[in-house]
C-alpha cells in the first residue's frame, strides 16, 4: 500500500519505558508483544486529578515490567484515573484485570467488547476447540494444521488477566469528559465487534485503535461462532463513516506504528488493498474451485506460523464472504464435508 500521502511527524516510537509527548494532553507509551508485530501503542490523557490510560496491552510479565518501569520513572508521582478500553483483543485488554486490581481503576468499554471479553475470560480452556475443528476442517484445513492452531494460534486468546465484573458502557455518538476536554465517541466492527475511537474536534486529534493503521492492514476475520459473517464489508463501511465524519486534518494516533497525517489517504488505500486482495482470491478460483485453506498462499505466500495462520485464515474467509455477498464468487457443490468456491 502507498503511504506517499502519509506523513510522520514524530519518526520514532518511545523507547522500553519511556513516554512521549505526542498531543496537548497525551503521552504515547509503546509495549512489547511476542509476535511479528511487535508492539502496542498505549495513550495517556490528562484527566480530572491524573491521566486516564486508552488501552493496556497484553497480559504477559513484559508488559506488566514495561507498565513498572514507566510508573517508576516518567509517570512516577502521577495518578491513573481510569482505563478506556477499545476493544476485546489481548493487546489491548489483557491488563485491564491487573490495572484494577492493582490501581482500583474503573473501565470504560463498548459493550459488545466488554461482554466478549467476559466469554473468553470464562471460556473453558480449549476456547471451544468442539467448534473451530469443524470450521477449520469444513475450510480445508489439514487435520495437522487445524490441531497445531488449536494448541498454539489460539493461545493469543488466553493472555489476558480478565476485566473487573462492572463497568462504563461507551456506545457510538456519546461525549466522553476527560480533564475538561470533549472526546466524540466512535465505533465501527469489521477488526473487531464495536470497536471504539475517540476524537478531539478542538486539537484535531483522531484515537484511531486498531481501525486505520499506517503500513499496515487491521486483520479483518471471519471466526467460527459468525461463519458466514461479511465482516469486510462491515470494516469498509466504517471505513466510509469514518471518511464522512472526521476531518482529513486530524493527527491519527493509532494502535499500532507511528501516529500520522494523512486519514482519508490511508482509508482509500485500505479500501484498495481489499479490493486487491479480492482480485488475488478471483483469479486463484477462476480455473478451480479452492477451498479457503487453499486460498490462504495465494493471499500470503510467505510461511505462517500457527498464530499468523489463525489470522490468515480468518482473513481470506472474511474476503471470501464478502465476495460471495456481492456476487463475484460462488459456492461450488463439493463432496459434502467441504466448501469451496469459485470465481463467477
Amino acid at each position: 500500500m502507498n503511504d506517499d500521502a502519509l506523513r510522520f511527524p514524530v519518526a520514532e516510537p518511545p523507547a522500553p519505558g519511556e513516554l512521549v509527548d505526542i498531543a496537548p494532553g497525551i503521552q504515547w507509551l509503546r509495549l512489547p508483544l511476542p509476535y511479528r508485530l511487535n508492539h502496542v501503542n498505549l495513550y495517556l490523557i490528562e484527566d480530572d486529578g491524573g491521566w486516564a490510560v486508552l488501552d493496556t496491552g497484553l497480559g504477559t510479565d513484559d508488559c506488566r515490567a514495561a507498565w513498572d518501569a514507566v510508573l517508576a520513572g516518567p509517570f512516577k508521582g502521577r495518578r491513573l484515573t481510569r482505563m478506556i478500553v477499545t476493544h476485546f483483543h489481548p493487546d489491548h485488554v489483557g491488563l485491564a484485570g491487573w490495572l484494577h486490581e492493582r490501581f482500583g481503576l474503573e473501565l470504560w468499554m463498548p459493550r459488545p467488547e466488554y461482554l466478549y471479553s467476559l466469554a473468553l475470560q470464562y471460556a473453558p480452556g480449549d476456547l471451544g476447540a468442539e467448534m473451530h475443528r469443524p470450521f477449520y476442517r469444513r475450510h480445508g484445513l489439514d487435520a495437522s494444521v487445524t490441531e497445531i492452531v488449536l494448541s498454539r494460534g489460539h493461545e493469543y486468546l488466553r493472555r489476558t488477566t480478565g476485566v473487573p465484573t462492572t463497568y462504563h458502557r461507551i456506545r457510538h455518538g456519546d461525549t466522553l469528559q476527560l480533564g475538561g476536554r470533549s472526546f466524540r465517541v466512535l465505533t465501527g466492527g469489521g477488526h473487531a465487534l464495536e470497536q471504539a475511537m475517540l476524537v478531539s474536534d478542538a486539537d484535531r486529534v483522531f484515537l484511531a485503535a486498531d481501525q486505520v493503521i499506517a503500513r499496515i492492514s487491521p486483520n479483518v476475520s471471519v471466526h467460527a461462532m459468525e461463519p458466514d459473517l461479511d465482516a469486510l464489508g462491515i470494516y469498509l463501511a466504517s471505513l466510509g463513516d469514518l471518511r464522512d465524519t472526521v476531518g482529513d486534518d486530524v493527527f491519527v494516533l493509532p494502535g499500532h506504528g507511528l501516529p500520522f497525517l494523512g486519514l482519508h489517504a490511508r482509508i482509500a488505500a485500505l479500501k484498495a488493498h481489499h479490493g486487491e486482495r479480492c482480485e488475488v482470491i478471483a483469479a486463484a478460483c477462476r480455473d478451480r474451485a479452492l477451498t479457503v485453506a487453499d486460498i490462504v498462499p495465494h493471499v500470503f505466500p510467505r510461511e505462517l506460523d500457527a498464530h499468523q495462520t489463525s489470522f490468515a485464515f480468518g482473513e481470506v474467509l472474511a474476503h471470501v464472504n464478502h465476495m460471495l455477498a456481492a456476487g463475484t464468487l460462488l459456492p461450488c457443490v463439493g463432496d459434502g464435508a467441504t466448501d469451496r468456491y469459485r470465481t463467477v
